[in-house]
């Protein structure tokens, strides 16, 4: 009776190690299986994160220069983040689209006992441009929707345009200035400082001021102080203006504009002291914050830009 006893107490014991040994294996493998599924979500991750990048970077170079411009901006993206072999093929380049796509092989490390080597990782990105349509940021300064701008060239900048209209000529009325808000010289100064803190999308209808205001010189002295070239960011000399048409006249007086469009308007100068208008240049510039694609927007240079796909 005792042998058997201890019989059954050794065959149970060999038993537990077996069981032992297949549950330790299982654990092991499934700790493997989340270390390589976690390597996997962060490349994933990774790549599309430069996928956006160098869409979105590409697109805006399309916007300013052109298609060749895009390509070098996609590849200096792709470049800075170490993932130029990942490109598959060329950047698919459209009139108003960039779209990337990247790829690459992710070693494994614990799933390499199941037979898989590798597994490849896909990511891919498209960035759409667009007139800007609706836009926070607004200079209560416009200008009209038949002006056919000439824009920037630093080569060959030619002479600034007046962004409105000075009182040195004996014109009356209306110096080009809008009403975003309520009218009034402390809400202008605030809005031509800071920008206009609402929504101004097409087709709202804005109320023109008349009379010129003094200390329009000076804030826009301050903006030009304050940054040195059009390819700074941030810079504070650029105004982004409404492109307007003409609504409504009273006594042969514009006194009401609709909203067609927005610029981007580049100050050029100090403001001379005989002279209230503000020279300047307008150029082609891209932005995804705080401005919005409208459709039907006057194409005045001025542009949003999104993540389509």
């Amino acid at each position: 009776m005792k042998k058997h006893i201890m019989k059954l107490i050794k065959s149970e014991n060999g038993n537990i190690l077996v069981f032992v040994s297949f549950a330790f294996t299982g654990l092991l493998m499934l700790a493997g299986l989340v270390i390589d599924g976690g390597n996997l979500y962060a490349t994933k991750s990774h790549l599309q994160k430069v996928a956006n990048a160098a869409a979105l970077s590409g697109a805006q170079g399309l916007a300013k220069n052109g298609e060749v411009n895009a390509r070098q901006t996609v590849n200096e993206i792709l470049g800075l983040h170490e993932e130029e072999s990942s490109l598959i093929g060329e950047p698919d380049i459209q009139p108003t689209s960039v779209k990337v796509y990247l790829s690459k092989p992710v070693s494994l490390a614990f799933s390499k006992l199941l037979g898989k080597e590798s597994v490849t990782i896909s990511a891919s990105a498209t960035a759409s441009i667009g007139a800007i349509g609706h836009a926070y940021g607004a200079a209560p300064l416009g200008i009209h929707e038949d002006i056919e701008l000439e824009f920037y060239d630093p080569e060959n900048p030619g002479e600034p345009y007046p962004l409105h209209v000075g009182s040195s000529n004996g014109t009356i009325g209306n110096y080009g200035i809008l009403q975003l808000n309520r009218p009034g010289a402390p809400d202008y100064y605030r809005y031509l400082d800071e920008g206009f803190d609402q929504l101004l999308s097409i087709g709202d209808k804005l109320a023109t001021e008349t009379g010129v205001k003094a200390g329009t010189k000076s804030i826009i002295d301050n903006k030009v102080d304050s940054c040195s070239s059009v390819d700074e960011p941030n810079c504070s000399r650029i105004l982004l203006v409404p492109v307007y048409k003409d609504s409504r006249y009273q006594n042969n007086k514009l006194i009401e504009v609709e909203v067609t469009g927005f610029a981007y308007f580049y100050i050029a100068e100090r403001m001379s002291s005989s002279d209230t208008s503000i020279k300047g240049y307008y150029i082609r510039d891209v932005s995804s914050n705080k401005t919005f694609i409208g459709e039907g927007a006057r194409d005045k240079g001025a542009y949003s830009i999104r993540l389509t796909e």
